[in-house]
């Protein structure tokens, strides 16, 4: 038998993710963020749904590579 997963409120993934819930509706309401379940007037975020959201916002570095192939740490100005 398959296992079956729990579907988290807004509530928890905000938490999970280190935001608020404001800026959950609010990501909902542009069509961002991670994909979500309305059941009648409630709102659940599958886990493998925000595990996905997770993954695809990973950055892999925010370092330049130099001519050489070594990286260099791009410096902002101040």
């Amino acid at each position: 038998m398959p296992e079956t997963t729990r579907a988290l409120t807004e509530h928890e993934v905000a938490e999970l993710l280190g935001l608020s819930v404001a800026t959950l509706r609010a990501w909902r309401h542009r069509g961002k963020g991670p994909r979500f379940l309305r059941l009648g007037r409630s709102v659940r975020y599958l886990p493998s749904d925000v595990a996905d959201f997770v993954r695809a916002s990973a950055v892999d570095t925010t370092s330049v590579s130099s001519s050489d192939g070594e990286s260099e740490i791009e410096e902002l100005p101040l």
